[in-house]
């Protein structure tokens, strides 16, 4: 098995979020997507009609930022670009020349992705992982899932996402851990400004911490 530069495999698949030590959010009993932005009509999406739309399964590795991968996972779930296409292209405001997206979780995360990263085949809005649906720790009751970019990519709780014609405002772009914009994993693209190989052993010695931290709201 080959793994991405700076990366090493774990067993299992580790509970890792921006809400660490807090338990991940309630699902709301009816839950849904609102789809905004650069639209000429703003449109809620329920979840059970995201299930409606053609299925595919994803047999993918899941790389995170600090170096550690879950690999042969099964995800399933709607390709993002199928999505795209038949829901959210026929609403796009006249003259709309969409260039980024951005996905905010339930959770309150929030990544902004180039739509050309969004559109590739492997990009899934997935409700399943290994046969089973989604439980609270990664992600339910759906999640966006990019295994070509790291893990704090693939926004998970989604509830959210919005279309814009230039780059977002990026609230963390003055952090000293500022995230890559695009996050590719084979281009070891970590961070914004600092070569993947000159951060690996910061974010290695943050993985047992922030392990440890999000094993306590785990709701396993």
């Amino acid at each position: 098995m080959t793994l991405p530069p700076g990366q090493r495999a774990v067993d299992g698949f580790p509970r890792f979020g921006t809400h660490l030590h807090h338990p991940p959010p309630p699902v709301p009993a009816d839950p849904v997507i609102e789809i905004g932005g650069a639209l000429a009509e703003a449109v809620t999406l329920p979840v059970t009609d995201l299930a409606k739309l053609p299925r595919q399964e994803l047999g993918a590795d899941f790389h995170c930022v600090a170096g550690w991968s879950a690999t042969n996972l099964l995800w399933e779930g709607t390709a993002f670009e199928t999505l795209y296409r038949t829901r959210v292209e026929p609403l796009l405001a006249p003259d709309a020349s969409i260039s980024h997206i951005a996905f905010e979780g339930l959770d309150g995360h929030r990544s902004i992705v180039l739509l050309e990263d969004a559109l590739a085949d492997d990009v899934l809005i997935a409700d399943r992982l290994n046969g089973r649906p989604l439980d609270s720790d990664h992600g339910a009751p759906v999640r966006l899932v990019s295994p070509s970019q790291y893990g704090f990519v693939s926004t998970k709780h989604l509830c959210r996402i919005e279309l814009h014609t230039s780059q977002p405002r990026d609230p963390d772009r003055w952090s000293p851990l500022a995230a890559h914009r695009r996050a590719r994993v084979w281009q070891e693209e970590r961070h914004r400004n600092l070569p993947g190989r000159v951060v690996r052993p910061v974010y290695r010695a943050l993985i047992g911490p922030i392990r440890a931290l999000s094993a306590r709201g785990s709701r396993k």
